[in-house]
C-alpha cells in the first residue's frame, strides 16, 4: 500500500530513505560503472532524451492486485484521470482474487492489445516475471507500483514511501499504544505480497531493539486481502492468543476487518488495532475508540505519479536509470533512485485530531 507527501499534515517522525531490496528474476543486465552498484532496471541502458515531449495518445493499463480492493481502486482511478492530462488514455483490468498467478492472463492480453505501458501492483514478485519480460521485449514499458515485481521484470517501481519507514513505524505506533508491553500479532494480506513481506521484515528487525523487549510477536496471519477472511483471522488470533494486546494490519482490507470485529466485541478498548488504512474506511473506528492511530499515504497521489512515470518512460524522457528526473504534473519533478525506485513520500499518521481533514 502507497501514501503521499503533498498533504498538509504531520508525517511520521521517523522518516528515513530506503530502496526495496528484492530478489531479481535472474536477469543479467547490470548498471554501468558510473552507477552506484546493484542491477540496473531493465532497459536502463537505453539513451534518454529529457527534453522529448510526452507522446500524445499513449495507452496505459493499470493491473492491480485485485479489482475489488477499495484502496487499489482509488490508486487506479487517479492514475486513469492523470492520463487525460497528457492526452493519453488508461484503463483498469485485473483479477477478483489476489492469488500469485491471477495476473498472468491479463498481462498476456495487454501485450496482444499493444499498450504502451503496463502498470502493475504485483501479487507475487516472480510469478508475473515471464509475461512481463515478454511485454518488455515488445517495447512495452513496465511500471510497478504499490507492490514491486523482481527488479529485472520492470522499468520502474513507484513506492508509496520508504519500506523501512513503513515497517519500523508500525512497531513504534503499537508500542506507544501498549506502553511498550504485550503480545502482538500481524494481520497481513497474501503470503507472497512483496510490499507486505518487506514491511514485516522491518517490523521483525525493529522488535530486536532493546526498547521493544516488552513486545512479543506471537503470529503473522494472512487474510489474503479478503474482508471476510481477514475478519475470521482476527477472531482466530484472539481465540488462540488470549493475552493478545495488539494487532498490526499493514493492509487496508485487513485493518478495517480487524477493527470491525473488535469494535463489536468484548476486546474493544483492550486490544489495540493499528496499521495502514484509508481515513474514510477507518473514520468510524477512530471516532468510536476502537482505533487510536493508523497511517497511510495519499493513494490518489500514488496513481497519479505512476501514470506520469509511465508516460515519461513511453516518451523516451527517462529509461529508469538512477539519477534521471521527470516531471510528474502537479507533484513536480521526481528523481529515480537506486534500482529504478521512485518514492512518493512519507506516510501520514491519522488519529482523532486530524482524521476529519482527509477524505479518501
Amino acid at each position: 500500500m502507497t501514501v503521499r507527501s503533498r498533504m498538509p499534515v504531520r508525517a511520521l517522525a521517523t522518516a528515513t530513505a530506503l530502496a526495496l531490496g528484492l530478489a531479481a528474476c535472474g536477469g543479467t543486465t547490470k548498471k554501468s560503472s558510473e552507477d552506484s552498484g546493484g542491477a540496473a532496471p531493465a532497459g536502463a541502458t537505453a539513451k534518454a532524451d529529457p527534453n522529448a515531449p510526452l507522446k500524445k495518445g499513449l495507452k496505459l493499463a493499470f493491473l492491480p492486485k485485485q479489482v475489488n480492493n477499495p484502496y487499489e481502486k482509488i490508486v487506479d482511478d487517479a492514475g486513469i484521470a492523470a492520463a487525460g492530462e497528457f492526452s493519453g488514455s488508461a484503463k483498469e483490468v485485473g483479477p477478483s482474487d489476489a492469488s500469485a498467478s491471477s495476473q498472468v492472463s491479463y498481462i498476456n492480453t495487454l501485450i496482444q492489445q499493444q499498450h504502451d505501458a503496463i502498470l502493475i501492483a504485483a501479487n507475487d514478485e516472480n510469478a508475473v516475471c515471464g509475461p512481463l519480460k515478454q511485454a518488455m521485449a515488445k517495447k512495452i514499458k513496465i511500471v510497478a507500483y504499490d507492490s514491486d515485481t523482481a527488479k529485472d521484470c520492470r522499468n520502474l517501481f513507484i513506492n508509496q514511501a520508504s519500506s523501512e519507514e513503513i515497517g519500523r513505524s508500525q512497531i513504534k505506533m503499537v508500542s506507544e499504544q501498549l506502553g511498550g508491553k504485550g503480545d502482538i500479532a500481524i494481520l497481513s494480506a497474501t503470503a507472497n505480497a512483496t510490499n507486505q513481506n518487506t514491511w514485516i521484515k522491518f517490523m521483525q528487525d525493529e522488535l530486536k531493539k532493546p526498547e521493544y523487549s516488552g513486545l512479543k510477536l506471537v503470529k503473522v496471519a494472512y487474510g489474503d486481502d479478503d474482508d471476510q477472511k481477514s475478519f475470521q483471522q482476527t477472531q482466530g488470533l484472539l481465540q488462540a492468543y488470549p493475552n493478545l494486546k495488539g494487532i498490526i494490519a499493514p493492509t487496508t482490507v485487513g485493518i478495517a476487518a480487524a477493527a470491525r470485529y473488535i469494535s463489536g466485541s468484548k476486546y474493544k478498548g483492550k486490544v489495540a488495532v493499528t496499521g495502514l488504512g484509508t481515513p474514510d474506511q477507518m473514520r468510524k473506528f477512530v471516532k468510536d475508540g476502537t482505533v487510536k492511530q493508523f497511517a497511510l499515504w495519499n493513494p490518489k497521489d500514488l496513481g497519479y505519479l505512476a501514470s506520469y512515470a509511465a508516460a515519461a518512460l513511453s516518451s523516451g524522457q527517462i529509461t529508469g536509470a538512477q539519477g534521471q528526473t521527470f516531471k510528474a504534473g502537479k507533484l513536480g519533478d521526481r528523481t529515480i533512485g537506486a534500482d529504478g525506485e521512485v518514492i512518493l513520500g512519507p506516510p501520514t499518521v491519522f488519529d482523532a485530531k486530524n482524521i476529519d481533514e482527509f477524505h479518501f
